[in-house]
């Protein structure tokens, strides 16, 4: 009422104040700074206090996945449901003393599965399941991400009431986006989040009914705040790693179930294509061969359906680029260049050599190491390098000089140096990187990369019959698998000088 019988009045106000011969600018300024200031009071507190009015629901059905869903990652599967057992099984672990666990960090390289993996524990323990990210927390206004916490507690504990539940699951998706290191400055809006979430964690009563578990996923479990992951609030962190062979194979065997797969293909040989593929990205996999045997209008996906998907996941999808003639040349020396070296230092390892455009990259060599290792040696580092500059070299023995196309490879060859460097396989032997001179990181540096090139320039002269051999052909069908590639190495090897 007041605010209507305000409006009303203070323009007759101001109309009477012009009638009478007033200057009232002075009065117009002052009251619209009054007006802003106003405004922007009532919209901090509508955003502060806006939880009450409009709350944001965090709440989700049941997920129906399941464990056996969840191909791969065993050992994590394993400790997960270990964990929820204590849940189930409270009275049972509590014969032995055992304290229910507060929290459970999932840490992994993205499209592992980690949040697959919270649904998962959640159906497996019959518990209310609430989800969020933690951006969702994040806000510029004072106090909104605290009590964003405190309504997510409030709402599980709630949700596992009405549908008669003893447990209940909060899962928080990127931790780190509230989680992070505080760096002791004046304290942020994120660093209030954190504490709230802190004090709800230690507030948790391991006997307190509905019991709540809290699960949290990041991919950078080095950004966090060490309060966070101190035992009594995540007690376990379960790490969803990319999977290795046997589990890649066990991933693609649930994703290609229902999809017509030609006869004489093993999901183990696409399992060794696949080698460093996340869950997410094998399932792409599985789903992008199907489109490619869908536009070919195909009863079956067949191997070359495969492959392509491999190189789309990887690479990207084909681009339109014209290469000139004279490009398109230099690009099938390059890659063939990679293609021997690799080859030869590591007999079976090569998939594919390409020509077409995809990604930003205008040609490529597909790798399948023929075995996983997860264990580096010096000599192992070292023949890694010599695979990653041989295509530079290749274009200085047939052009002369070096283009563009090897900036990549240069910038992978020098990672690998440096982990050389920094794992003390280098001639300055075992050092400390923050307290090495750059000065010496990069002269040991150019040693081994001068040393390397020399090697690898060497290895390629003693191979020019085959490069003329495989040039024509990978030119005139713009791509070779490896079994062709090596019958041709094999033929022309025994003229190699």
């Amino acid at each position: 009422m007041a605010k209507e019988w305000l409006a009303g009045a203070v323009p007759v106000v101001f109309i009477f104040l012009v009638f009478m011969g007033y200057n009232v600018g002075p009065f117009l300024f002052l009251a619209v700074i009054i007006g802003i200031v106003y405004f922007l009071i009532q919209r901090q507190q509508m955003m502060a206090g806006g939880g009450n009015k409009k709350k944001v629901s965090h709440a989700v059905a049941t997920p129906k996945v399941s464990f056996e869903d969840i191909g791969g990652q065993e050992r994590p599967k394993t400790e997960l449901m270990e964990t929820i057992d204590f849940l189930k099984k409270d009275d049972e672990a509590s014969r032995y003393g055992i304290r229910p666990l507060k929290g459970i960090l999932l840490t992994g390289p993205p499209g592992t599965g980690k949040t697959l993996m919270a649904k998962a524990a959640a159906n497996y323990a019959e518990a209310a399941f609430v989800a969020a990210s933690g951006s969702e927390f994040v806000e510029m206004y004072v106090g909104v991400g605290a009590s964003r916490i405190r309504d997510l507690f409030k709402e599980v504990k709630q949700m596992a009431e009405e549908k008669n539940l003893d447990r209940g699951i909060i899962f928080i998706d990127e931790i780190d986006a509230i989680g992070g290191k505080r760096e002791g400055k004046q304290q942020k809006e994120y660093d209030q989040t954190l504490n709230q979430l802190l004090t709800e964690m230690d507030g948790m009563s391991t006997s307190e009914h509905p019991r709540i578990l809290i699960m949290a996923a990041t991919n950078r479990k080095d950004m966090l705040d060490s309060a966070l992951l101190r035992p009594g609030r995540f007690d376990r962190h379960i790490t969803v790693d990319l999977p290795d062979k046997t589990a890649r194979e066990h991933i693609l065997s649930i994703h290609f179930t229902e999809k017509p797969l030609e006869e004489g293909i093993t999901l183990a040989d696409i399992a060794l294509e696949t080698f460093g593929f996340s869950g997410a990205q094998l399932e792409s996999v599985a789903n992008e061969a199907a489109i490619y045997a869908f536009r070919d209008r195909g009863n079956e996906i067949t191997r070359e359906h495969i492959s392509k998907a491999i190189e789309k996941v990887m690479m990207g999808e084909q681009t339109d680029k014209e290469s000139t003639a004279e490009e398109k040349k230099r690009v099938a020396y390059h890659e063939l260049g990679h293609a021997i070296v690799s080859e030869v230092l590591r007999p079976h390892s090569v998939s594919q050599v390409v020509l077409v455009p995809r990604g930003g990259a205008l040609g490529y060599v597909r790798q399948s190491p023929p075995k996983e290792q997860f264990l580096y040696t010096k000599t192992y580092m070292e023949e890694q390098i010599m695979i990653c500059l041989a295509g530079a070299v290749t274009e200085e023995i047939y052009y002369g000089e070096r283009s563009t196309g090897s900036k990549n490879d240069f910038d992978q060859a020098m990672n690998y140096v440096h982990h050389m460097i920094d794992a003390g396989l280098s001639s300055l032997g075992i050092v400390s990187m923050q307290h090495l001179k750059k000065e010496w990181v990069h002269e040991e540096a150019n040693r081994i990369l001068d040393t390397l090139l020399e090697q690898t320039k060497e290895l390629l002269q003693s191979y020019d019959l085959v490069f003329q051999e495989c040039y024509g052909l990978l030119l005139e069908e713009e791509r070779m698998n490896g079994d062709r590639f090596r019958q041709l190495l094999t033929k022309y090897r025994a003229h190699v000088s």
